[in-house]
């Protein structure tokens, strides 16, 4: 299986996680997360495990080994995550972090992987008796690696004296549409709910051609954004059901059906009639250990990332949280994800005018087209 192979595999498991979500705790709010971010954690616990926690992990992100896994993220973080800014493209920032007990000595070669292909900070700490001081630390590494967007992803009692390493991983994102909106043409109108009531929302609109195609039941927008000079290419897609409350269905279309989003995401810029997309803003947190258990990546996660002569560590919480704001002049959107591990193991003809009123529920995703890499996905319910 080649790196290709991965990012397919990186897609299917990234809707896989969505349709959980969506279907689940998500199904009655606004949702946003990362599935990149949670992969990225789990591609890095793997690089600590073997035997059957190994297995596990990679049967379930599509891989072949942990150097396959490591060699995906090597080139994830070279070339997907890179900060464009200096060149006109998005802002983007991918941290990883460790916290590990300062009785516990980690493995040289999960050190070097750490160091390495992660690029992770290491620091020692003093779970025993400072708990409360390393939730405020880890918190604080969110903050900054967040731009402020997400203020916390521990909570307090979630780190306790049984805790021996917490892995973390943060993502931001910050990209100015390709043509922006033009704030002074943004009207209130109305956005039907599911339950068929509605309410007042603010709707960006423009008169220029856009990367839309129509479908059997649904329309799908693509939104690139400014790239600068760089062979990257980031878009942001709006999946919007012909039915107000098409919804629930579109989402199990998209997230069940083997290579969708290659059959379908727009790539001509075509004439549009009436178009509008709500503003929004949403902030979205899971806890994601029962969801990955109901996919099938059964506990205990264990893993051998320190000395030889200790005790196996094994996964006891993974925590995710996740903002997005799309406005007129782009989107930024923020997701940390956290796995705390305890001790013991367990797109020029004329044509039709396609209409795009996205007045009514749907779902959306930031995706980097060249690699096909899912950054963030979501849907929304409610823009208010």
């Amino acid at each position: 299986m080649d790196l290709r192979q991965l990012n397919r595999s990186q897609s299917d498991v990234a809707l896989r996680i969505a349709k959980r979500l969506l279907e689940g705790e998500g199904k009655n709010s606004n949702l946003v997360f990362s599935p990149l971010s949670i992969q990225a954690l789990l591609s890095l616990v793997a690089a600590g495990a073997k035997d059957n926690t190994l297995d596990q992990l990679l049967s379930f992100l599509g891989a072949e080994s942990s150097d396959q896994l490591n060699a995906f993220a090597s080139l994830l973080v070279t070339f997907v995550l890179a900060d464009g800014s200096p060149s006109g493209g998005p802002h983007l920032s991918f941290a990883n972090g460790v916290w590990v007990d300062k009785s516990v000595p980690i493995r040289p070669s999960f050190k070097q992987v750490v160091d390495t292909v992660y690029k992770a900070s290491l620091v020692q700490v003093d779970f025993q008796t400072k708990a409360m001081e390393v939730i405020s630390e880890v918190n604080a590494w969110v903050r900054t690696e967040t731009k402020g967007l997400i203020k916390e992803v521990l909570t307090p009692g979630s780190v306790s004296s049984e805790t021996l390493l917490i892995l973390a991983n943060a993502l931001y994102f910050k990209g100015v549409w390709k043509e922006k909106f033009d704030a002074s043409r943004t009207k209130k109108d109305d956005f039907f709910l599911l339950n068929g009531s509605s309410v007042q929302v603010w709707f960006m609109t423009s008169r220029k051609r856009q990367l839309v195609s129509a479908f059997d039941g649904f329309k799908v927008l693509g939104l690139p954004y400014g790239q600068g000079n760089e062979r990257r290419c980031f878009s942001m897609y709006f999946f919007l059901p012909d039915a107000r409350d098409g919804l629930p269905a579109l989402v199990k279309k998209v997230c069940s059906e083997s290579g969708f989003l290659d059959r379908h995401l727009p790539n001509e810029p075509k004439k549009v009639g009436d178009f509008m997309i709500p503003r929004f803003k949403i902030t979205f947190g899971f806890p994601v250990s029962e969801n990955l258990k109901e996919l099938g990546l059964e506990s205990p996660l264990c893993t051998k990332m320190v000395a030889d002569h200790q005790q196996e560590l094994y996964v006891s919480q993974i925590f995710h949280k996740s903002f997005i704001e799309v406005n007129e002049q782009g989107t930024e959107a923020a997701a940390v994800s956290a796995v705390l591990m305890c001790g013991s193991c367990g797109f020029s003809i004329e044509e039709e005018k396609i209409d795009f009123v996205a007045d009514h529920p749907f779902l959306f995703m930031i995706r980097e087209d060249t690699t096909g890499t899912l950054l963030f996905i979501g849907h929304v319910l409610n823009p208010l």
